[in-house]
């Protein structure tokens, strides 16, 4: 799995938590997880071992993968465990990953990464079982 146009989002996270460390932002601008987004990180979150910058707490940070791609169908916008980005990666032609760490305790959240993965082929049409001569 080789993934492209690779975003680091590392310089917008310094930005943020030099803004709140200099009193520029209030702690509950920059520790707003959304309901949703806690309880991914807690059922499907993959540790980390940093910790979080925020509270400094002992849990550790937790990441949570999100993928999006028109061939995942509802499947779209679902957590995934990076062990299974490979298998869809040669499965689809173009899914978009995003990975989000959150520290549980407090709230903090913050996107690290972006990238593209797939065969970088165009997706197989799916025929509508009527042939030319039917329309």
């Amino acid at each position: 799995m080789r993934p492209r146009s690779v975003v680091d989002y590392a310089l917008a996270r310094r930005a943020t938590l030099g803004d709140l460390f200099a009193g520029r932002v209030a702690s509950g601008d920059v520790c707003d997880a959304h309901p949703y987004l806690v309880r991914a990180a807690r059922y499907h979150g993959e540790p980390t071992r940093k910790r979080c910058p925020v509270c400094r707490g002992g849990d550790p940070l937790v990441n949570v993968t999100y993928t999006y791609g028109d061939e995942l169908g509802p499947s779209s916008g679902r957590v995934r465990a990076t062990k299974e980005l490979p298998g869809l990666a040669a499965r689809y032609s173009e899914l978009h990953v995003y990975v989000v760490e959150v520290c549980q305790p407090c709230g903090w959240n913050h996107l690290i990464t972006s990238y593209v993965i797939g065969t970088g082929e165009p997706p197989a049409r799916k025929h509508s079982g009527r042939r030319a001569a039917d329309t």
